[in-house]
């Protein structure tokens, strides 16, 4: 099975920029040749909680739900943008309580499987 070349970034949740503490929340990842783009999130309300406790839990969860909706085919605004446009879009640096990290690559034959390897790998304890 031939491998191709992806994408990935970590989303992360800082609470309090100015403390540069985070936690991971997701994964984003994007293949072109397998014209895949798909986000993953889970957010520990109690690993959120330690780092601030007056942190507006809900409010993070719409954020990180964001990401996986504009992955999908009724991403709003998005919606006519290319795959690879809402990538760059979504892993564009912010200064924000979610943001992404900086992007990395690999090789896959499988995207969806490689990304629940990722998330396991990088957001589950």
């Amino acid at each position: 099975m031939s491998r191709d070349v992806y994408e990935y970034a970590v989303i992360r949740v800082m609470p309090k920029v100015e403390r540069g503490e985070l936690i991971n929340a997701g994964v984003l990842l994007y293949c072109q040749p397998r014209d895949y783009l798909c986000a993953r999130v889970e957010l520990d309300p109690g690993r959120l909680r330690a780092l601030d406790p007056q942190a507006d839990v809900d409010g993070v969860r719409r954020a990180l739900t964001a990401y996986e909706l504009a992955c999908g085919d009724d991403c709003g605004p998005l919606a006519g943008e290319p795959l690879g446009g809402r990538f760059r879009w979504l892993t564009a640096p912010r200064s924000t309580i979610v943001q992404t990290g900086p992007v990395h690559a690999g090789l896959t034959a499988d995207p969806g499987t490689e990304l629940a390897r990722l998330f396991d790998k990088l957001v589950r304890l």
